[in-house]
């Protein structure tokens, strides 16, 4: 019987974290073939030395895969693919996805957002695709070394609603033997935007101001664009039949809080340092868009989302 074949697209924090604890565990177990797809110097680092992954976790901080390609048109017959690229880069990645995957591909999206799921079907629409989000605290070193600190890097991963009863235990045997952190459910779109209304609230006002988690918690005005971001995400998600838990503006705050005051947001750098390419559509373009297809009115989203583009 033929390996399943497991292929991570990126490196960068999130495809380096999982994809090395993967890729480690495999090559004790050899049970799988593992391939990872990295561009430019990532590629060329990888290919040379393995990848490296810098965590409390791991003693052995190198590992090698099985392959390392540059082009997605160089993998062959994949049963499970890591996306684990920046939102932007989304798109692109399907379409080239398309022509290598066969029937019973299954997709695991290592992203977070709202849209990802309907994104992804949006090009590819006949397979299946597991909504997940992810929580690790891990970033790019250096090209090809990717540090990871805190907690241990955990996915809420669930069933795909338009493919429910595809057989997916293999997958989590998987994540499992890789001593990957998850939970899995049947539904995990609640989860899924519990996050969002975190990140894209938070994002976006730390963006516009150029501040930090813990101002948007403590300033009035920060405060209070947040809160109108967040109750109109949760009034989308009402719309859309997610179930998010009643207090979730009052438990968003308080979880915001546990982190320290000056703690910067990925989309403020990003926006800040005047980096073409950023999550501003992740976040604000996602509920403008969900709003408008629900009828919900979206005006803070909306202002916040003009005023950064004007930056």
């Amino acid at each position: 019987m033929n390996k399943k074949h497991i292929v991570v697209v990126g490196l960068g924090g999130v495809g380096g974290y999982f994809g090395f604890k993967i890729n480690q565990t495999n090559e004790v177990s050899e049970k799988y073939t593992v391939s990872f797809v990295a561009r430019g110097e990532t590629y060329e680092k990888v290919k040379e030395n393995g990848l490296t992954l810098l965590s409390p976790e791991h003693s052995n901080p190198q590992t090698h895969p099985n392959a390392i390609v540059q082009n997605i048109g160089d993998i062959k017959n994949p049963d499970l693919v890591l996306i684990c690229v920046k939102e932007y880069d989304l798109e692109n990645v399907c379409k080239q996805l398309l022509p290598v995957i066969n029937k019973d591909t299954i997709l695991l999206p290592m992203m977070n957002g709202a849209d990802i799921y309907d994104r992804i079907r949006a090009i590819i629409p006949d397979h299946t695709v597991l909504p997940t989000c992810v929580y690790v605290a891990s970033h790019i070193k250096e090209r090809g070394t990717v540090e990871h600190k805190g907690n241990a890097g955990k996915i809420i991963v669930g069933r795909d609603p338009e493919h429910f009863s595809t057989p997916v235990e293999w997958v989590t045997d998987l994540l499992n033997e890789s001593k990957i952190e998850f939970d899995f459910k049947d539904n995990s779109l609640t989860a899924i935007w519990t996050k969002f209304i975190f990140i894209a609230s938070f994002g976006l006002v730390t963006a516009k101001h150029n501040s930090s988690m813990g101002a948007v918690c403590t300033d009035e005005h920060q405060k209070k664009e947040a809160t109108g971001i967040m109750n109109e995400i949760q009034l989308i998600a009402a719309k859309k039949g997610i179930d998010l838990q009643e207090d979730i503006i009052r438990a968003t705050f308080e979880k915001a809080s546990t982190f320290p005051f000056e703690t910067p947001t990925s989309l403020q750098l990003d926006i800040n340092s005047g980096k073409k390419e950023n999550e501003l559509e992740l976040f604000a373009g996602a509920v403008l868009k969900y709003g408008a297809e629900v009828g919900v009115e979206t005006p803070f989203t909306q202002k916040i989302y003009t005023e950064i583009k004007e930056k």
